[in-house]
């Protein structure tokens, strides 16, 4: 899985380093754009519905914390 989340990543920002970045969000590295367009990746990739309240910055501030959504998401 973490394998097709990075390879979302890497199609939607090419020019970032995915496997060490930690504030993707804070660093402000990804924009809202990116956000809304991660957003719709996820949910059609993963069969999930990532929600407005799971849009805050600890949830998208690496690619650890997306993959851990997806996860919970997926489970509940």
């Amino acid at each position: 899985m973490m394998e097709e989340l990075m390879n979302i990543l890497q199609e939607l920002r090419p020019d970032v380093d995915f496997e060490t970045e930690t504030s993707l969000v804070t660093g402000g590295i990804l924009d809202s754009f990116d956000i809304v367009s991660l957003v719709g990746e996820l949910n059609d990739a993963f069969d999930i519905e990532i929600k407005p309240n799971h849009l805050v910055p600890a949830n998208f501030n690496s690619a650890k914390a997306i993959l851990a959504l997806v996860e919970k998401l997926q489970d509940e």
